[in-house]
């Protein structure tokens, strides 16, 4: 758990134009042959969308999983398994195409790939931009007054490492594990692997709510606390864009390492919240609150305040390589019009709380405080 504004005037240009980059993508041409696809996790929030856009496109498709949910996707073959201890059902098959969706442990990809390298031609990895090194680009999580001026992390940029004294087989944190695990991928399958890193992905079906706080907050409507000046960059992508743009990399036999982080251009905080305000008629007032303000209330950027960690590198990641090689993006408003209809149909406990998010009555705490302030 680490990661524009539509005024009345442009929002229908913007939507026209997302509406129609996000239909060309999906209505490129597929690769020339059908592809054998093995998903690594498909039930989870990503794995559904990878599975369903894969089959639409006319792949084979074989997810591997615990067995602990089914696939919505008819014609999708289930295998089932662990990837802590037991990968049995993948032998005696071969694949074209292994799409690894769900590794968060190292240790689960040293044992993929060793089974899967003479399997497949292609592995394709999602990774993630906290795979980053720290030391070099961020600034922590902490609220800072200014914005990062350092240098853009890009895909060619320094990953993490293990510490010093650090053995194969141990625990990592995720960024590092992430990190050793694009290495094991890369050895295993040399100039035959796609490393894809996304930042914060969102959509309908994210159990984290991060983003969906944000459509929630503005759907019920009110005095709305908003953290800063506007000014601070965000980045998200919804979970269908980075998972059709991956089973398109599959298709093409691209391989390499990609940012999968959106929108295409920079998105200020402002610009999201607003976009979000577009999608309902609610009545919405947001009051924006300096950091200095936020700090002395203990309010905590991403926690309190989802999606939002100012002076974050991590937060303005360069993605024009992945643009270059197709990824596209739907616009703003679908993204948070679909997630707040998912929310609306969760289970009523999943609706009442928030797992992200400043609490209500702590949202109104901080509200008064800065009434009373200005007063």
């Amino acid at each position: 758990m680490k990661r524009r504004e539509f005024l009345s005037g442009t929002i229908g240009a913007s939507l026209t134009l997302g509406a129609a980059n996000a239909l060309r993508a999906n209505e490129a041409s597929a690769s020339t042959s059908k592809l054998n696809i093995l998903v690594l996790g498909g039930t989870g929030f990503i794995g559904p969308p990878t599975v369903r856009y894969a089959v639409e496109r006319g792949h084979d498709v074989t997810i591997f999983s615990r067995g602990r949910s089914r696939s919505d996707v008819p014609g999708v073959r289930h295998l089932i398994g662990d990837r802590n201890n037991d990968l049995s059902a993948l032998e005696g098959h071969t694949w074209d195409v292994v799409i690894d969706n769900n590794a968060r442990d190292y240790r689960w990809v040293k044992l993929s790939t060793d089974l899967l390298k003479d399997k497949t031609q292609h592995y394709v990895f999602i990774s993630t931009i906290s795979a980053y090194a720290a030391e070099t680009f961020s600034t922590g999580y902490g609220l800072v007054d200014n914005p990062y001026e350092g240098p853009q992390v890009d895909a060619s940029s320094a990953l993490a490492q293990p510490p010093d004294d650090f053995e194969m087989g141990q625990e990592l944190p995720y960024g590092p594990s992430k990190a050793l695990a694009e290495k094991l991928v890369n050895e295993a399958f040399p100039g035959r692997a796609t490393v894809v890193r996304p930042g914060f992905i969102v959509g309908p079906g994210d159990p984290s709510d991060r983003f969906t706080y944000w459509p929630v907050r503005v759907d019920k409507g009110g005095e709305i606390l908003v953290p800063g000046d506007g000014t601070d960059l965000v980045q998200i992508i919804d979970a269908r864009d980075l998972m059709e743009f991956t089973v398109r990399l599959a298709e093409t036999s691209t391989f390499g390492d990609f940012n999968g982080v959106g929108p295409s251009s920079p998105l200020s905080m402002a610009e999201m919240v607003y976009g979000i305000r577009a999608i309902t008629s609610s009545r919405v007032e947001f009051s924006w609150v300096p950091i200095s303000f936020l700090r002395s209330m203990d309010v905590k950027p991403y926690l309190d305040m989802p999606i939002w960690i100012p002076g974050d590198p991590l937060s303005a990641v360069d993605n024009s390589r992945a643009i270059g090689a197709g990824l596209t993006f739907r616009p703003l408003a679908a993204t948070a019009a679909d997630t707040l209809a998912w929310h609306q149909a969760r289970p009523e406990d999943e609706r009442k709380k928030l797992r992200i998010g400043i609490d209500p009555e702590r949202e109104q705490e901080v509200l008064k405080a800065w009434r009373d302030h200005n007063a």
